[in-house]
């Protein structure tokens, strides 16, 4: 985590908290400190300092940048992540408003291929062992002729 990013405000996370779909497929923990949401292993939403960021698909991310004031998400300054924007304050502090962009953003993630653990080798392909290891020559006795 960047030193310099604050923590987010008891309120934000409160609203966050509450705002946040009933649904079993959410899981909630926390990454670099904020708490987020997940699907399938997938971040659906989350916080970073004032931010409140959701992922949503193309259509649905301009029509919040284009129409409400939104903005592509950028955790620091060249580093855009593209499918999530950060929600205006005004979405934030109207409560049926942004349970239903959680709830757009919830489906959306749903709908992408589950984040598992480590990818697998492809089929065919083994890991190769490392060649075994040579052994020395033996050594000659020196010798005892002069």
């Amino acid at each position: 985590m960047n030193g310099t990013w604050r923590k987010s405000p008891e309120q934000l996370v409160e609203t966050f908290l509450a705002a946040l779909p009933e649904d079993p497929r959410v899981e909630r923990r926390k990454m670099f400190g904020y708490p987020c949401a997940f699907v399938n292993g997938n971040m659906f939403t989350g916080l970073h300092q004032e931010n409140l960021i959701i992922r949503l698909g193309e259509e649905d991310r301009r029509t919040l940048v284009e129409k409400e004031g939104a903005h592509i998400f950028s955790p620091f300054p060249g580093r855009l992540m593209k499918e999530y924007v950060s929600l205006p304050e005004a979405l934030i502090t109207t409560p049926p408003t942004l349970k239903a962009w959680l709830r757009r953003s919830l489906e959306h993630t749903a709908s992408l291929p589950p984040k598992g653990t480590k990818k697998a080798p492809a089929s065919g392909t083994t890991k190769k062992k490392a060649a075994p290891k040579k052994s020395a020559a033996p050594r000659k006795a020196p010798s005892t002729r002069r």
